[in-house]
């Protein structure tokens, strides 16, 4: 009679833990799905936006200046917080390995960029970078894994986006834009896939040190070619800087670290296809820029190209 009640009374226990574990699932699985929700929201949007942003502040800051004072801040900020909350200071060869990237990413890729958007539209300016992964598919070969047949017809399909877009008008306008623009994605891509093999700070810490040694790299590189901020800068240049610093910089990428953890790679790195369209449309209503039937049938192009490597990709 008691070894019955006691077995019972196990079981009414394990029950009643299972279904507290259950409640704690489900609450568990409703965070992290709103989690995850947010963190493509911020970058679909804040990503989309800094193209915009951009092309604003190039109203009181001189392109790399405006590059590496952004980073300069946003990393000084990160690196402050993660060794406020104990986080360990990068090694030499980790700072060193940081460094390469950021030179890659920052100074290559955003610095190209915004040196375009002297000339381009915010919106095109934003294809232009919606190339990397074609690049990135090469650079992979390069390391060791060759693109197959379909992987080429994408390649070739991006492909054709980008000369398309280098036909634009906004590029023949100004050589030096097209350059840039050509330059940029090829220099991110070789970044990103040459990462992966480098000597990193962990977590966080890698995003902190690449912003402050690109940033660094590139006021040394706008001083050195004579740029200077003359006068004090405009309101709207200003709040343009600020959402570059904590928007695209802060919270971007510590929500791009949150999905890299909680979804899918295909999903985490779908903002590639999203960017250019709030890029064009924020473009459009805020800047009145306009995409001709060129840049239109290039964002095409491109953004086909780059969702058939994603599909292929995932199989």
């Amino acid at each position: 009679m008691n070894d019955s009640y006691s077995g019972k009374a196990v079981q009414d226990e394990v029950v009643s833990v299972d279904a507290n574990n259950e409640k704690v699932a489900s609450k568990t699985s409703a965070s992290s799905r709103l989690g995850i929700l947010f963190a493509l929201s911020a970058l679909y949007v804040l990503w989309g936006g800094t193209y915009l942003a951009m092309r604003i502040a190039l109203r009181s800051f001189p392109p790399f200046l405006l590059s590496g004072i952004r980073f300069l801040i946003a990393g000084s900020i990160l690196y402050v917080f993660l060794r406020a909350r104990g986080g360990e200071t990068p090694t030499r060869k980790q700072w060193v390995g940081a460094a390469l990237v950021g030179l890659l990413l920052l100074v290559g890729g955003n610095g190209g960029v915004v040196f375009a958007e002297q000339w381009v539209a915010s919106g095109l300016a934003s294809l232009g970078i919606a190339a990397v992964p074609l690049w990135a598919a090469l650079f992979s070969g390069l390391f060791g894994r060759w693109p197959n047949r379909k992987e080429w017809l994408g390649l070739g399909i991006g492909f054709i986006g980008v000369v398309l877009l280098n036909l634009e008008n906004g590029f023949s306008a100004n050589p030096l834009g097209a350059i840039a623009l050509l330059i940029a994605p090829i220099s991110w891509a070789f970044g990103s896939i040459w990462s992966s093999r480098l000597p990193l700070p962990k977590g966080l810490m890698a995003s902190a040190a690449q912003m402050l040694a690109g940033g660094l790299a590139l006021v040394i590189l706008g001083l050195s070619l004579g740029e200077r901020v003359t006068s004090a800068p405009a309101a709207g240049p200003v709040w343009a800087m600020l959402f570059l610093i904590f928007g695209g910089s802060l919270i971007a990428y510590s929500a791009y670290g949150y999905l890299l953890t909680h979804v899918r790679p295909a999903l985490a790195t779908s903002y590639a296809y999203v960017n250019p369209a709030v890029a064009v449309g924020l473009g459009a209503l805020f800047a009145g820029e306009k995409l001709t039937p060129v840049g239109f049938v290039a964002m095409l192009a491109i953004l086909t190209g780059v969702c058939l490597l994603s599909l292929v990709r995932q199989h």
